[in-house]
């Protein structure tokens, strides 16, 4: 099959079929495929497909081709799981020698000292980090602009590729990069995986190292991958876990399937396309031999814990950055959360009560298939210079899916389903398991693969 996005060079040197990861490394390990030639042909894809999308913030060019020159060099080169694999690091985490700027004019300019663990484990694996992500001010937004630009869907401009990962995703979902490192603090994987049709999996906690801003939004968030295969996902995952065998994707044996269209909320509606997806993910997986049920899931009356968490840990990210440089939403975002800090409200009994609620919940299910995202995602406009309750509300409205389980530090992913025939998007359905449950995850992700697929690019 032929990338329906490429074009020029690029189309001559990679089918779909060719451009993952998994295909990637296994012919640069057989030096069927060069590094160089590797990186180039990411490098090539980004330069004709970046300026409609705005995906990245930074390009490695001849940084990454060094590191490919280098790479071809190693005598382990055979034994590297991501070979010669191009990736794009989410402009959240430290890259040597590259400035981390988390989308902010109020971050620290200078080039980080060493990479971020999660870096560095991919670089060891053999990956090449060839560009950084856009993201929204320190992450804490649905959408991904900065003052005079606008990060947008690769399958319809006129929308917004989710956030705060936005950058990553859309990077992927045009054919960019294989894979790309993401963060998820309140769905930050899952939503723009979503948005753009593409497979992300947040993992539990503790799985692979965070180490993001000051305490990670009080263990909220996790970095994981995006990828347009699960294999793809899969196989990323297990290098950032430093877990050789997370790369191998379980045969999904018949599981306990709870079907939840309900919102977290009786004030949020869900679109009925949105629910539709669930409804047919479900009977897809009731045909593979698996016992389906509809169900609601308890959410809680209301989301204190996550929502103070988010607040009171971008206060605590802005703590030591000159406020007259942060956007006017991420001040206002700040100063609530200092307020929350002084009234006690980020407390592990709510976190407790949550857990105790959903354990009673799951003790019927293996996992739990929702909606990734309530309503498609928002216009792609100049967020940032919005006002702070337009941008909370807004992302509440059409992502409201996500945090409960950042709250939990469950495994969670987004897997790609069909599209929205009003907004020319994809649409997603959300699969949960409880702690330890990320190769569960996948395998229902894979068959759900197997069994109808998804178109992996977009037409760029």
């Amino acid at each position: 099959m032929r990338d329906p996005g490429a074009e020029g060079p690029t189309a001559e040197k990679f089918t779909v079929d060719e451009f993952t990861a998994v295909s990637i490394a296994s012919r640069v390990r057989s030096g069927a495929l060069s590094p160089v030639a590797a990186v180039d042909d990411a490098l090539g894809r980004i330069e004709q497909r970046d300026p409609r999308i705005q995906a990245f913030v930074r390009v490695l060019g001849e940084r990454a081709r060094a590191e490919a020159e280098a790479l071809a060099g190693r005598t382990d080169l055979a034994s590297l799981p991501l070979a010669g694999v191009p990736v794009a690091i989410k402009d959240n985490v430290q890259v040597q020698g590259e400035p981390m700027r988390d989308g902010s004019a109020a971050t620290d300019p200078q080039p980080s000292a060493s990479d971020h663990p999660t870096v560095a484990r991919l670089r060891a694996a053999g990956a090449i980090p060839v560009g950084l992500t856009a993201v929204p001010e320190l992450c804490v937004w649905g959408a991904v602009d900065s003052p005079g630009v606008i990060t947008r869907n690769p399958w319809n401009p006129d929308r917004v590729p989710g956030g705060s990962s936005g950058g990553s995703a859309a990077a992927v979902a045009a054919g960019m990069v294989p894979i790309a490192l993401a963060a998820d603090g309140m769905g930050s994987i899952r939503i723009p995986s979503a948005a753009c049709g593409v497979f992300g999996i947040k993992p539990g906690r503790g799985v692979v190292p965070s180490e993001l801003g000051e305490h990670s939004w009080f263990g909220m968030s996790e970095n994981g991958p995006i990828a347009s295969t699960v294999e793809d996902a899969a196989l990323m995952l297990s290098v950032l876990a430093d877990e050789p065998d997370l790369g191998q994707i379980p045969q999904s044996r018949p599981l306990r399937i709870g079907v939840a269209v309900n919102a977290p909320s009786p004030i949020l509606r869900v679109d009925r396309q949105w629910a539709s997806g669930v409804e047919k993910t479900a009977a897809l997986l009731a045909e593979a031999g698996h016992s389906t049920s509809q169900t609601r899931v308890p959410y809680p009356p209301n989301m204190t814990a996550a929502f103070a968490r988010w607040m009171a840990g971008t206060a605590d990210d802005v703590a030591d950055l000159d406020p007259a440089l942060l956007q006017p939403r991420t001040r206002r975002h700040a100063a609530v959360g200092r307020m929350i800090k002084r009234a006690g409200l980020v407390r592990q009994s709510q976190v407790d009560r949550i857990e105790a609620r959903m354990r009673s919940f799951f003790s019927a299910y293996d996992v739990v298939v929702t909606p990734s995202l309530a309503q498609p995602p928002v216009a792609a406009l100049p967020w940032s210079e919005k006002s702070w309750i337009s941008n909370v509300v807004a992302n509440v409205r059409y992502a409201p899916f996500s945090a409960m389980w950042n709250v939990l530090g469950w495994p969670a992913a987004s897997v790609p389903v069909g599209m929205h025939s009003g907004s020319r998007t994809p649409l997603a359905v959300q699969i949960v398991a409880p702690p330890g449950g990320e190769r569960t995850v996948l395998a229902v992700a894979a068959e759900i693969e197997h069994r109808q697929g998804w178109l992996r690019h977009s037409p760029v």
